[in-house]
């Protein structure tokens, strides 16, 4: 509790009354603690680093760098046609936002430990701002998918004129709710349950490489010829997410309201899953972290 100058009661706190509530009011009244936890996900990513923010640029080169010779020029794996940077890099941008909300808030709780032992705050401020500040790196990485998309359609290079975009473009906002909310949602319930086990996190790291490849990154949909096959890639809730991208700014890709609403589905459930643990744990995670 806190007392203003006249004595009286300005915050009390008080054991949260159901395992679904969300303070919606608290978290709003801690937003300048978010943005310290924002500014500070940015600066420990870059702190004696000479390149800085240019590593957000370097890594997904390199990775599309890689899977072109890789898997577009050994492997020969087809792209529906499209450029085979432009493909990868479209991705690779996706995934990397994606894993890095569900890599930031599967360490919530191991990873603030001796924060949360001193001071109280609404504990789901670490996850969000996690999530937020996901967003340069991506933000910035949507930046160089849109010059690498204007070098091909504009600049006449080989493949470009394969590149198409339509109205479904627009549900790029939608693309990235989705993908932060599914983030979040397996990261906070990962998180929750590492406290106790914490195998679970070394799990979750093989998880996610697995993962990766049962999403269409490297390849798209449209090249998984057993029904069975692509209807269990079907299952995995980003799969959608990442075929209405392609589909919207590419051209190719399979784009599915069915596929997009399964996914939206999973998103809420996992949230609400995720809230009901996450409220649990964090009682007395203390005693076993």
């Amino acid at each position: 509790m806190s007392q203003d100058t006249h004595g009286e009661w300005t915050t009390i706190i008080k054991p949260k009354e159901s395992l679904l509530s969300i303070n919606l009011k608290e978290l709003w009244d801690y937003r300048d603690l978010c943005s310290l936890f924002i500014r500070r996900d940015i600066t420990t990513q870059f702190k004696q680093t000479v390149l800085g923010p240019l590593w957000f640029i370097i890594q997904p080169t390199m990775t599309v760098l890689l899977y072109t010779v890789v898997f577009g020029n050994i492997a020969q794996i087809s792209t529906d046609g499209l450029p085979q940077p432009l493909f990868y890099l479209a991705g690779v941008s996706l995934w990397g936002y994606f894993s890095g909300c569900l890599g930031k808030a599967r360490g919530t709780f191991a990873g603030n430990a001796a924060l949360f032992g001193k001071v109280y705050f609404p504990r789901l401020i670490v996850p969000i701002s996690g999530m937020v500040s996901g967003l340069l790196n991506f933000g910035i990485q949507m930046l160089l998918f849109g010059v690498v998309y204007c070098v091909y359609v504009f600049g006449g290079l080989p493949g470009g004129d394969m590149v198409s975009t339509n109205m479904t473009a627009l549900l790029f906002p939608l693309y990235v709710v989705m993908l932060a909310g599914l983030g979040l949602g397996f990261g906070i319930i990962f998180s929750s349950f590492s406290t106790k086990y914490r195998d679970v996190a070394l799990l979750l790291n093989y998880v996610t490489s697995l993962w990766m490849y049962a999403t269409p990154i490297i390849y798209p949909m449209s090249t998984v010829s057993s029904q069975k096959l692509k209807l269990i890639m079907q299952l995995n809730p980003v799969s959608s997410i990442f075929e209405g991208f392609k589909y919207g700014f590419l051209g190719a890709g399979e784009f599915s309201w069915t596929g997009l609403t399964y996914s939206f589905t999973v998103m809420v459930v996992l949230l609400f899953l995720g809230v009901i643990i996450f409220n649990r744990v964090q009682r007395n995670f203390m005693d076993t972290v």
